[in-house]
Parts: C-alpha cells; structure tokens; sequence
C-alpha cells in the first residue's frame, strides 16, 4: 500500500517535541478522550508499511482459538496427569493458554478490573500524584513506559505496581480507588502461579516444585492496563507486537475482546471467556525450561 500525502504528513513531524509535550501533561491517553480528541495525536500514528502488512500478510481470517484447559479436580493422579500435558502442549505449540476453575473467585477478578476502571476515570490531578517515569517507583501511573524510544505510542495508559511481595505490601502505597481490590487479587495470583509452575515442573518430568525453589513467585509486576475508547483505532495500537521477557505472565481480562496471538503466521483472537485467565510463557522461562528450543518468542498484541 502507498502511503497516501495526509498520512506522510502527519509522520514527517517533531516526533520528540510532541511527545514531551504529551507527556509534560501526565493526562495521559484518557486525558485526550476526556478533552474529546476526534484524531489521535501524531506520536500514536502507526508506520504506513506496518498497516500496510496487516491489510496483506495478516489479512487473512482465521477460527483458531488459544488452548483453554479447566483446573477443576486436578488433585487426582489421572487428572492431573491429564492436565499437565495439556499444559505441555499448550506452552510448547502456543505459548498461550486460557484457564477455568483456576481458584480466584469471579468477583475478586471483577473487583480488580472495577478498580482499575476507577482509578483511570477519577479526578485527574489525583491520578497525577502517581505519574511517573522513575524506574525505582513501586507504584508508577504513566503512558508508555518507552514513549520516549519507541517508533509510535500506543493507545493505553499504565498502573504498574513492581517488586511486589506478599511479605512487603505497603497497602498505603497503593491507590485508594484499587487498593483493597489490588491486595486480594495479588494473593489468588500468587497461589494460581505457584499452581502453574508445579504443573510446568512436572511437565518437564522434574519434582513439582523445582520451579517455585527458584523463588519464582516471590516477587512479581502488576501491570494494569487501560485502554480508553478511541476515534481513529485502525491507526494505532493498544500494544504493538511484542513478546514478554519475563518468566509468566497471568492475564485476568474484561468481556471485551482485543488481545491477539501470532501463530502460524495469522493473529489469532483471543475471545474472553467469563471468569478465565490468560497464561503467557514468558521469553525467559523458556530458556530456563527448554522451550528455548523454538526458533521464536511467543508474540502477541492488543
């Protein structure tokens, strides 16, 4: 696809200058809905060769659906056995997989997504007491942490609270419209994990608990992110294509569809399934394991 002249103008700009200046703001992307932006600025416009490829080379439909593999009952040997190869399989050939009956209880996930939706739709100048870049913040509110370095913006606003322990939760830290909401769902995020890496472990043909020995579900990131209506979506992104470096990823998501999953060449839909969660082998915990065997990370967007 050529690029059209509106489109070439609107990249051949400032590209740092408007981006500090967004950013000076600490609005973030709900700042622009909310002032009822009918374009979106120039920094989250897409390169006309990336739109290009998806209205080629990922044009095409497909009705592939992630694996999705209930918890329910896994405490027989049978069972589990059963379950732990469905795990193999779907960490091995997807990299992503959906669960049920995984033991958080639906309104702990509604009340997180609630939260969530509150803090980003509060008063702003209370939101900008959280707005930070700061690398060393335990708890930072901000759009894009590459905004600076990256090719486009994308389409969302972040609430990332990092080097959470159960052990060294400072609820006073935490936003007051998420706080209690964030605290209960950490501790079912921590037992659904350690549930998740036995299963991995004994995948692999090793003891259940060689991955949680490593201390892997001592810390984690939460990442809480929003994405506000917007006026021009086939311009921008929620998430560009990208792959998690980290060693698991659980995603507890709304009723509305967006997430997509590159496999075979195609992105794939991930269509939410009520009280489901999302699992994402992460880049480092297949070297660590021996996916590293692949030719690729597992990417996806949103």
């Amino acid at each position: 696809m050529a690029e059209t002249p509106d489109l070439q103008v609107k990249l051949d700009y400032d590209r740092m200058k408007e981006v500090k200046a967004f950013d000076d703001t600490k609005t973030g992307v709900q700042g622009l809905v909310d002032a009822g932006a009918v374009n979106i600025p120039r920094i989250f416009i897409r390169p006309p060769e990336e739109i290009a490829e998806d209205q080629t080379k990922y044009c095409k439909q497909t009705k592939k659906q992630i694996p999705n593999i209930d918890l329910r009952d896994t405490q027989g040997a049978c069972r589990r056995k059963e379950v732990v190869e469905e795990v193999k399989l779907a960490a091995e050939k997807w990299g992503f997989f959906q669960v049920v009956n995984h033991g958080i209880p639906q309104s702990v996930l509604d009340q997180m997504v609630d939260g969530v939706r509150s803090f980003n739709q509060q008063d702003i100048e209370v939101k900008k007491m959280f707005y930070t870049r700061d690398p060393k913040s335990k708890v930072a509110f901000n759009t894009n942490y590459d905004l600076y370095n990256s090719r486009y913006a994308n389409w969302r606003d972040s609430l990332t609270f990092s080097r959470l322990g159960l052990n060294n939760l400072d609820p006073e830290e935490f936003p007051a419209t998420c706080r209690e909401a964030t605290i209960e769902y950490l501790k079912h995020v921590k037992n659904l994990a350690d549930t998740l890496f036995e299963m991995l472990s004994e995948a692999l043909g090793l003891s259940a608990d060689h991955l949680g020995s490593m201390a892997c579900t001592e810390e984690c990131t939460l990442v809480c992110q929003y994405y506000p209506a917007c006026p021009e979506p086939d311009l921008t992104l929620g998430a560009s294509k990208h792959s998690d470096p980290g060693l698991l990823t659980l995603l507890a998501q709304n009723h509305l569809s967006g997430l997509q999953v590159l496999h075979e060449g195609q992105w794939v839909d991930v269509l939410p399934i009520p009280g489901s969660v999302v699992v994402n082998v992460g880049d480092l915990l297949q070297v660590c394991i021996g996916f590293s065997i692949l030719l690729y990370f597992f990417i996806y967007r949103v």
